[in-house]
C-alpha cells in the first residue's frame, strides 16, 4: 500500500480526495491498530492455552464449529459461529492467519476505524461459518480464515473505490482461494477422486468463500455510506447483513437435518 501511494496517478489522488471529503465516517485519523493487536493477542493466548496437556482438545471441542450444533435436538451452541476463529489446527495455521491479519489490519483498521473494523472481522467469521453450514454441513472447522478473507474482500472493494491498484490484492486472493483446489488436483492424480482429495486437503474453501463474499459486501457498504449523515444507514445495513446470514442458517437445518 505504501508503494501504491508513492506511485499514485493524479486521477487516483483525486479519487482519494473525493473519498475523504464531506466528513467521512469510514476514514479516521491514523493510529495504532488496537483492535488488530487485541485479536492477535486473544487468538494467540487461546493457542497457548491449548498447548496445555488435556486442555487443547477440550478447547477445540468447545469452540470449533460444526453446523449440527445449530440444531435444537442436538443442543444449540451458537457461539461456535464466532469462537471458531480462536482455535487453530497448529502453529503454522494460527501463525499464518495472524500474520495476514496484522499485515492487513494495520492498514485497514486506521482507514475504517476500530468499531467498523471489528464489525467487519466478526461478520467475516459469521459469513465463513454460514458458508460451511450451507456447503459442508456436519463438517468440523477451525480457524479465523473466514475473517481473514473478509478483510481481503473489503480491501479489494474499498481499494477499487479509492482508485488504488487492486491487481496485486486480487492476485493474492486468487492464489489463496485456489490453493486447496490445486492441492486436491495434484493429490487426485492417479486416483481420479478429486472430491475425495479436496475433502482431505484440510482447508475449508467454504469458509474462505463465505468470508470473502461477506467482506466484499461490508466493504461496499462502507464505501457507499462514508458520509457522517449516512452513519445510521451504514449501521442498519450492517445489521441487515448479520440478520441475513443468521437467517440463512435455517437452510441446512431444514434440508440436511430434517
Amino acid at each position: 500500500m505504501a508503494q501504491q501511494r508513492a506511485a499514485e496517478t493524479p486521477a487516483q489522488k483525486k479519487a482519494q480526495r473525493r473519498w475523504a471529503s464531506s466528513r467521512p465516517v469510514a476514514l479516521v485519523a491514523s493510529g495504532r491498530p488496537k483492535v488488530t493487536l487485541a485479536i492477535v493477542a486473544v487468538t494467540g493466548l487461546a493457542y497457548i492455552i491449548g498447548l496445555i496437556p488435556g486442555v487443547g482438545s477440550l478447547l477445540t471441542q468447545l469452540l470449533a464449529f460444526n453446523s449440527v450444533y445449530l440444531l435444537p435436538q442436538v443442543g444449540l451452541q451458537p457461539w461456535r459461529l464466532l469462537t471458531v476463529g480462536l482455535v487453530h489446527a497448529g502453529f503454522f495455521h494460527v501463525g499464518l492467519n495472524m500474520l495476514a491479519l496484522w499485515f492487513i489490519g494495520r492498514n485497514l483498521e486506521p482507514m475504517l476505524g476500530r468499531g467498523r473494523f471489528l464489525a467487519l472481522y466478526l461478520l467475516g467469521l459469521l459469513g465463513g461459518s454460514v458458508a460451511v453450514a450451507l456447503l459442508a454441513p456436519g463438517t468440523w472447522v477451525v480457524g479465523a480464515s473466514g475473517a481473514i478473507f473478509a478483510l481481503f474482500g473489503a480491501l479489494l472493494v474499498i481499494g477499487r473505490h479509492i482508485g488504488a491498484d487492486i491487481r496485486l490484492i486480487a492476485i493474492i486472493i486468487g492464489i489463496n482461494f485456489a490453493l486447496p483446489f490445486v492441492l486436491a488436483l495434484v493429490n487426485s492424480i492417479g486416483t481420479g477422486d478429486f472430491i475425495g482429495a479436496l475433502n482431505n486437503v484440510g482447508v475449508s474453501w467454504q469458509a474462505h468463500l463465505g468470508g470473502l463474499a461477506t467482506g466484499a459486501i461490508v466493504g461496499l457498504i462502507y464505501a457507499r455510506t462514508r458520509l457522517q449523515r449516512q452513519k445510521p444507514v451504514q449501521i442498519g445495513l450492517l445489521v441487515a447483513v448479520g440478520v441475513a446470514l443468521l437467517a440463512a442458517l435455517a437452510i441446512p437445518a431444514v434440508v440436511y437435518f430434517s
